[in-house]
Order: structure tokens, then C-alpha cells, then sequence
């Protein structure tokens, strides 16, 4: 069993991962894209929900590309390309003509460009998870102006630990998760 290839700022942890993914709603086949893929942690659990999966991680940090490509291998997953820079420059290229289903976006940089693209791009939904609580608000007010934004979720996550020969909990950061979802 292989362990995460870790990079700094990740990996998301797998309560958020949970969660982030059952608001994704991802189906068979589906074109899911990972903008700030980090470690590729997201990929890899999304590819365990849904078969024929395309994977588009994205990620303009050279030790999260090569923390991807090596878990990418260790997990096995295939049909995933990845691809190095900022996300609204690479989605936006003449190059990428492909559609997206669904998105997770971790990395925020960019962040009302990118849900621009996204919905350009026929996202039938969308998952930002932040921890500022400015990037929060500017994820809801572009979502809203995109005509997207469906709820957000706060979630608390706390660890068991030893202390004194007992049990305690220490608490992880807290993340936001976003949700926007295509309107019929």
C-alpha cells in the first residue's frame, strides 16, 4: 500500500475529500478537472468513484507536478494528463478544447477567472475549498454573478491524540467548501 507523496499545503485531507467529492457528484466518464491538484490526492480518491474518468490536474508548482506524477503511478491511474501552470491560462488555451463535467479547485489564485472558464466550459458543477475567509466570499460572489452558486459547507475536522497516557482531540484547519452547480 503506498502513502501520499506529500508537498507543502497538502495533501487535502480525507473527511474534506469526502465530502468535497459527494457535492462533485461525479459520474462515469465524466471530464473532472483538478486546478491546484497539489499532490493529486483529489484525482486519485475521484478515480475510485467514477470509472472512465479523464483527469486534468493542474498545478503551476513544480513539487506538486512531480508529487502528482508519482502518485499518478503508485495508485495507478490512468487516462490523467497533467498539465503545469496557472489554470486560467491553461483552460482558457486554443489548445484545451475539451469540455469539463465536473471541477475541483484547491488552489484559489485566479479564482474568479478560472470559475469563468469553468462555466465556459460547461462545469455542470463545481468544488472550491478555501480556508480564508476572503477567498470564501469572492468564490460566492462570482458564482452568484456566474448564476452557479449553490451552498457552502464549513467543516471541522479534529484528530485523536495521545496526552498523558489518555486521549485528546487536536483540531485540523477548517475549510470552506463551495459548491456551484449548472442551473437547468
Amino acid at each position: 500500500m503506498f502513502e501520499i507523496v506529500s508537498v507543502s499545503g497538502g495533501p487535502t485531507k480525507p473527511e474534506i475529500i469526502a465530502v468535497s467529492l459527494s457535492k462533485l457528484g461525479l459520474r462515469d466518464g465524466d471530464r473532472f478537472a483538478d486546478v491546484g491538484c497539489g499532490t493529486g490526492s483529489v484525482s486519485i480518491e475521484a478515480a475510485k468513484l467514477a470509472r472512465n474518468l479523464t483527469i486534468y490536474a493542474i498545478d503551476a508548482r513544480n513539487e506538486a507536478l512531480k508529487a502528482t506524477e508519482i502518485n499518478f503511478k503508485n495508485f495507478n491511474i490512468e487516462n490523467a494528463r497533467i498539465l503545469a501552470g496557472e489554470a486560467s491560462d491553461l483552460l482558457n488555451s486554443e489548445s484545451f478544447t475539451d469540455f469539463i463535467d465536473c471541477a475541483f479547485v484547491g488552489g484559489t489564485k485566479n479564482i474568479d477567472s478560472v470559475l469563468e472558464i469553468l462555466v465556459k466550459k460547461k462545469a455542470r458543477s463545481i468544488v472550491v475549498n478555501a480556508v480564508r475567509i476572503e477567498t470564501v466570499v469572492k468564490t460566492i460572489e462570482t458564482m452568484k454573478k456566474l448564476g452557479i452558486f449553490d451552498e457552502v459547507v464549513h467543516i471541522s475536522v479534529s484528530r485523536s491524540a495521545p496526552i498523558a497516557g489518555e486521549t485528546m482531540f487536536k483540531p485540523e484547519n477548517p475549510v470552506y467548501i463551495v459548491v456551484g452547480k449548472k442551473q437547468n
